[in-house]
Parts: structure tokens; sequence; C-alpha cells
């Protein structure tokens, strides 16, 4: 579709609005943007909208006129009753994903998606490309949208992206060359309604694939083995002997990294790196913010931020890592997916949880007779309690296992604040 004069709707004032609206009106669009929230909640993106773009703040009005195509931001459900009507009325509508899609012809595309390890692996796979020499362009759900940075994608360019199920349900012609889907487990259940209806949205990383492309997937996981069944791709399965041969010289612990770089190894083989330039790059990685990242030690007490860990999942993971004994910080916004898995890791690895956020009394309940709860409700009371409570040699661990709306904008700012709470601790 050629944007010029075309009349296009963008719902959703975020990171992904903004980079859509930008680039349809560099395309010489019409754009409006529609925003459910109230003015005074978005104050700070208002300033952020492009000139010429029409703006409504806290309904949905625009819906009631005709539009040549609407473009949805990753966090509007798909299912939405304005959204619904348009597609019956034959309006396209896309995710922002799609669009960014539309304006781009890269060399070769990896797309990284799962339940957890997605943003390690994306972060990994760019690394080693850019260590390697090759032109790379990082993105999608992890740092900056692809409608964002679209114009500097070449026919040279390597194009990596982490792409949500959020991003994946509505697409219609994205299409990398490799896809990776690195595990699927409970996660955005309130929105996909069930496992089944989750991992197709996950599936369609493969939508169209081809015989000519590649697909690495989790032997281990269940549902990974079910997408492999339906895709066309040449299927690349990890863990296995000879992915790990290169992927040990991952120098991050935890037997989830070793695994996010066998597929990480998967990948960059698929698209023709040598092993030596994949060593290179594996052993110069020193991993992502927010993702079991360690800040400092106090009083003898180490502090890890892994705000990054939204579901149960990646709290599993995180508790993995680390040794003994744990003060764990959970809570947020809950996701609905039970708590009680994390029981057997708790009874194990941890000492006291600190509770924060709405979810708190959902967390008490699940995990009672676990370890010793308290109720601490914002990040500040939970540091000062920790600090309070642990001895030297054990480990802090913020790893929520929640989403981060009901307190922050996003789990970047609760892991952020984190950080500067732990900085101000004395030594």
């Amino acid at each position: 579709m050629m944007f010029n004069g075309k009349k296009v709707l963008v719902v959703g004032l975020g990171k992904s609005g903004l980079a859509a609206a930008r680039l349809l009106r560099k395309r010489g669009a019409r754009v409006f943007l529609t925003e459910q929230k109230l003015r005074s909640a978005v104050k700070d993106l208002i300033k952020k909208i492009p000139a010429g773009v029409s703006c409504e703040m806290g309904s949905h009005r625009f819906f009631r006129s005709a539009f040549d195509l609407i473009v949805v931001s990753p966090g509007v459900p798909w299912d939405q009753p304005d959204l619904v009507r348009a597609r019956k009325k034959g309006i396209p509508v896309w995710p922002e994903l799609e669009l960014g899609w539309r304006c781009v012809s890269p060399a070769q595309t990896i797309a990284i998606t799962g339940t957890n390890g997605k943003t390690t692996t994306t972060a990994l796979i760019g690394h080693v490309l850019e260590k390697a020499g090759r032109p790379v362009a990082v993105g999608g759900n992890i740092g900056r949208p692809l409608c964002e940075f679209s114009d500097q994608v070449t026919s040279k360019t390597f194009l990596v992206l982490e792409v949500s199920s959020y991003q994946l349900e509505g697409h219609e012609t994205f299409h990398p060359n490799v896809g990776l889907v690195l595990n699927v487990t409970p996660d955005h259940l309130k929105r996909h309604g069930t496992m089944s209806r989750y991992t197709a949205a996950k599936g369609r990383v493969f939508a169209n694939a081809t015989p000519n492309d590649v697909a690495v997937l989790n032997r281990n996981d269940a549902w990974c083995r079910k997408i492999g069944k339906r895709t066309k791709a040449r299927k690349v399965w990890f863990p296995s002997s000879s992915l790990k041969r290169l992927a040990q010289h991952i120098r991050l612990p935890g037997q989830h990294n070793l695994e996010n770089a066998m597929a990480a190894v998967g990948a960059l083989k698929a698209v023709g790196l040598s092993d030596a330039e994949i060593k290179s790059g594996l052993v110069s990685f020193k991993g992502v913010k927010h993702r079991i990242q360690f800040i400092a030690t106090k009083k003898g007490v180490h502090y890890f931020n892994d705000s990054k860990g939204t579901n149960v999942d990646s709290t599993v993971v995180a508790l993995k890592a680390l040794t003994k004994p744990v003060i764990l910080i959970l809570g947020g916004q809950d996701k609905g997916s039970p708590y009680k898995p994390l029981i057997p890791l708790i009874k194990k690895k941890v000492r006291d949880i600190l509770t924060i956020g709405e979810a708190h009394p959902l967390i008490a309940r699940d995990l009672k007779g676990s370890a010793p709860i308290t109720s601490c409700r914002t990040l500040e009371n939970a540091i000062r309690t920790a600090s309070e409570v642990a001895r030297k040699g054990d480990s802090v661990l913020l790893s929520p296992a929640c989403a981060s709306f009901d307190q922050y904008k996003n789990f970047e700012e609760r892991g952020d604040h984190f950080i500067k709470l732990v900085q101000r601790l004395k030594k």
C-alpha cells in the first residue's frame, strides 16, 4: 500500500504508536491518533506527537470515521470491538510490526519470540553480528519499534527483531528468513485466553515461511514441538551437542543462558557466520540490562535486578541462576498465571519474600507457607526491608513475576528505580 494521501488511524499513544505515526507522516499519510487514556495520564507522550497528526484522548470517537488503514499498537487487544467492526467492513488492520515490515527490504531478517529469553537472545545475536562486521539493526519488542528505524534498514542490513505474541497475532506479510521460538509457557493469558491461542500467536512467526527459511525451536518444549509440526521451514532443534560446542563459550551464568546461546548459534549459522565469528561474539557478550543484572554488593549483600522477569517462569530461571539464600521481591500487576510453581524453588533457595504492587494478596495466597512473606507495597519499602533482614552473603533479587503497569510505565522504569534505590544504600 502506498501511504501518500491515505487516511490512517493509529490506535495507542505509546512508543509503537508514535513511531508508526511518524513513519506514516513521512510517507505522506493523513494521520489520526486515538488513545483511550485521559490526557493527564499521557501528558509526557503528547509532547512527542508529530506535527500534523490529529489526536483524541479518553475515547475512540475517531473510529466512527472512514479510514484507508488502521495501525494498532501491541498493547491494544486484537479483538477490541472497534477493530473487529473495522475488519468486517474490509478496512485493513495492521500491527505496527506489519507497517514497519512493509517499509524495509533487509539482506536477512532474524525474528526471536518465546515466553522467556527473547531479549537476551536478540541482544546476543545482534552483538555477534556487529562484532563480525555485519551491518545490523536490532529492535522490535526490544528498545525500538521497527517503524522507528525502518529508514535506516538497507538491502545490506541484517535485521534482528524481538517479536511478541501481541505483535505477531495480526500481521499479514511479515516473513523473517530465520525465526526462533525459544519456549512457550503460561503468560499473557488474560489477553489470549488459552495456551493454544497463545501458542498459535507465537507460531505466526512462521506464517509465511517456506522450505528455504529456518525455524530454530526448543526440542524440550511441548508447545514448540507442536509449532514445529506446522511450519514449512527447515528446522534446527536445540539443545543439541553440535550447537552446545560453540554455545558453551557464553560467559553468562545459568543453564537458561546456555540454551539461549544454543538458539542464537543455530540462527547465526543459518545466516552464514563462521564458527570463529560466532565464538568471538559469544565470549565478548556481557548480557542485557534488567535481566538477572548484578547491581552492587552492599554490606556483603548482593543485589540483582531482574525487572524483566514479568512472569513466573522468568522468576524460576532467575532463582535457578543464583545461589542461596535469596531475599525475593515479587509483585506488580497480575497477569493471570498462578504463582504456586515457584514453591519448590522458594523452599530450596528463598529465606524471605517481599511483595509489592497490586498482586500482593494473590502472591500471599498462592505462596503461603513456602517462606515468610512481608507485604511492602512499594519498591522503596521492599529495599529498606531487604537491607534490614539480609545477611552477609545473601542475594536480594527483584524478579517480580508480574507486569509493572500498576506502579510504573514499563519494566525498564521499575528496574531503573530498583538500581537507584540500591545505589543509595550504604556500603
